[in-house]
């Protein structure tokens, strides 16, 4: 069995966690320049299997796809085309980057501390990964 991989995509950086062999746990892996992003795949990918990329959907409170939806639609292309051998799903994002800053706070870090939107980024994409987990069962 492979990692699930999930991404919370974002303009500047790409917040990245990851599930364990057996697809139990959730964990934050790492925060990556967008422009970096298909780099570290592939190197994540030379030691690492993978059985799916989870990407963040951001919605309205309608259900509408929201404006950075551009944004994330030639991401997936780009992916599907890399990796094609690797599905794809996407997952409702939205209140993930509240949720991520609420365990900021609740985890007790500083206020400059939560602050670093790297981190944001990271808690979001295990936020998703971890609700797809509860759901999938």
């Amino acid at each position: 069995m492979g990692r699930i991989i999930a991404i919370d995509y974002g303009e500047k950086r790409i917040g990245i966690a990851v599930t364990d062999e057996l697809q139990i746990i959730a964990s934050g892996l790492t925060t990556v320049e967008t422009d970096k992003i298909f780099d570290f795949l592939e190197n994540y990918l030379k030691t690492e299997e993978v059985e799916l990329f989870l990407i963040g959907e951001p919605k309205q409170m309608n259900y509408k796809p929201s404006e950075s939806e551009r944004f994330i639609l030639p991401f997936i292309e780009k992916l599907q085309t890399k990796f094609s051998d690797i599905p794809i799903k996407r997952v409702d994002e939205r209140f993930t980057s509240k949720m991520a800053f609420q365990t900021l706070i609740d985890s007790g870090l500083k206020k400059k501390k939560r602050q670093n939107k790297a981190l944001l980024d990271e808690i979001s994409a295990t936020i998703i990964l971890q609700s797809y987990l509860y759901n999938k069962k």
